[in-house]
């Protein structure tokens, strides 16, 4: 119950915040059938123009936005490394003063999110497009996901990427942080050379 009167304060707190900045052509994701949020996040893919300290993101518009991800004004949280044609979701801002350039604060790779994740309890696939495929039985599977305010929504639960890594994903929220190590493909048929 706790959880929930938090997300609900959340939510109206967003709501007003929303309200305040009037921002235009930003989708809106429904949480509830009562509620909605405002989703700050810029999709796209990073492109060839990303360097040390700079994102070059090819939003899913066509537009080409160029993000500082370390200076005087941010120190972007970068979550699953910078790889050029790699899906990213992006939460940024724009710097105050003349030059106006635009800071990331957090990026997530979601290309590396994608995979099986393994832990004590939980078994579970990220698939493009939405889906979530739980292979372990529990009693409360993840059945979908997506990133919300640069955050992980694996339906039912709300997480913070602590840490992804190319073979560790770490979530955090109000109950703990939750350790998931990447399970390998499998392959499929016979390799060259193999005995039948």
């Amino acid at each position: 119950m706790k959880t929930f009167n938090i997300l609900i304060c959340s939510v109206c707190l967003l709501v007003l915040a929303g309200c305040n900045e009037k921002k235009k052509n930003v989708p809106v994701i429904s949480l509830a059938a009562d509620t909605t949020v405002t989703d700050s996040t810029v999709y796209g893919r990073c492109g060839d123009g990303t360097a040390m300290h700079t994102l070059e993101l090819i939003t899913d518009k066509g537009d080409t936005v160029v993000y500082t991800l370390e200076g005087e004004d941010t120190c972007a949280n970068v979550q699953g490394g910078l790889f050029v044609g790699d899906r990213l979701a992006v939460i940024g801002k724009r710097a105050e003063g003349l030059n106006e350039e635009m800071l990331a604060e957090k990026v997530i790779n979601l290309t590396s999110l994608l995979g099986t994740w393994n832990s004590l309890d939980k078994n579970f696939e990220i698939i493009e497009g939405g889906a979530v495929v739980s292979t372990s039985g529990e009693p409360t599977p993840y059945t979908e996901w997506k990133i919300l305010n640069g955050k992980l929504v694996l339906s039912p639960d709300t997480f913070d990427i602590y840490s992804l890594g190319p073979d560790s994903l770490y979530l955090e929220n109000g109950q703990g942080i939750y350790g998931y190590k990447r399970m390998p493909k499998k392959s499929h048929g016979n390799s060259k050379g193999a005995k039948k």
